[in-house]
């Protein structure tokens, strides 16, 4: 089976249109559209879902993509051991991150890695930590920046964090030393990425807190500013907390829930070899 159809194919399902993938990829409509064409035939039966507001994957499709995926990873570490054999450095990294304060230290490690392998591309990925050991698993990541999940890889520490609630400076509770996380059940509730599992959803559920939600948004920021405006309390990573400080005041929980941040790494056996040079460079640097 072609890769390259494949390829096209997540592509178009990721962007919902075959002129979005067409110009992603580099490729002309019709091009993209005679690929999925052949990619169908070859399969024998329909693959997407064609309408005027784009496309979507049959459910057929949708079965078999957790296999193209596999297959393209096991393609991409394939090309990447065999220029290896010729004397050549090349491949692609899929790099995932939850927490925008690494940007900066990432970019200058992901710098200082071209500089040695400037035949490796890097790519970054964003979502929350749930998401990117999904997408590590599935073989859309080769390694993330995430708070610790269950799952076989292998892990670096970076830093031990913890949640905070962040309150509007004029709150009640605001002059205290501790927020009670019983609280979150009575105040108005400002949720983060809502119907996600994240930190602060996992933390809930672990102390049988069900929150009052009044607001929801997957908008840092524009949780901040609702906080800052006296619309309710969050709650957030302290490591994230410290961009956002002018109108709120920050509290640590009590009891203290601790987040330990780091970076995942798969079992080497699954690394493709770009993916196993960034993953040693990077435990090097940490050193």
């Amino acid at each position: 089976m072609d890769t390259e159809r494949m390829n096209a194919l997540l592509c178009t399902i990721e962007m919902g249109s075959l002129t979005a993938a067409a110009e992603k990829l580099g490729y002309t409509t019709s091009g993209v559209s005679r690929m999925m064409a052949a990619l169908e035939e070859e399969t024998g039966f329909p693959l997407l879902v064609r309408s005027r507001s784009g496309v979507i994957p049959t459910e057929e499709c949708r079965l078999l993509l957790p296999v193209m995926q596999e297959m393209l990873a096991l393609a991409d570490r394939y090309a990447q051991l065999s220029g290896e054999f010729v004397g050549l450095t090349r491949g692609t990294i899929r790099i995932g991150t939850s927490y925008y304060a690494y940007y900066e230290w990432f970019a200058r490690l992901i710098a200082d890695f071209q500089q040695l392998y400037p035949g490796i591309d890097v790519q970054i990925i964003e979502g929350t930590s749930t998401e990117l050991i999904d997408a590590m698993a599935e073989h859309r990541a080769d390694l993330c920046i995430i708070s610790r999940r269950q799952g076989r890889y292998d892990w670096i520490s970076l830093k031990q964090d913890e949640l905070l609630a962040c309150l509007p400076e004029k709150h009640p509770l605001a002059k205290r030393k501790t927020f009670p996380v019983t609280a979150f059940a009575t105040e108005d509730f400002i949720e983060l990425y809502p119907g996600k599992e994240t930190d602060n959803s996992q933390m809930l559920k672990k102390n049988g807190i069900t929150p009052h939600v009044k607001y929801a948004t997957s908008d840092n920021y524009a949780a901040y500013a609702m906080v800052a405006a006296g619309l309710g309390v969050a709650c957030t990573n302290a490591i994230i907390g410290e961009s956002f400080k002018e109108g709120v005041r920050y509290l640590p929980l009590s009891p203290k829930q601790p987040v330990e941040i780091g970076i995942a790494i798969p079992n080497r056996k699954e690394l493709s070899p770009a993916a196993k040079r960034f993953a040693e460079f990077a435990r090097e640097q940490f050193k």
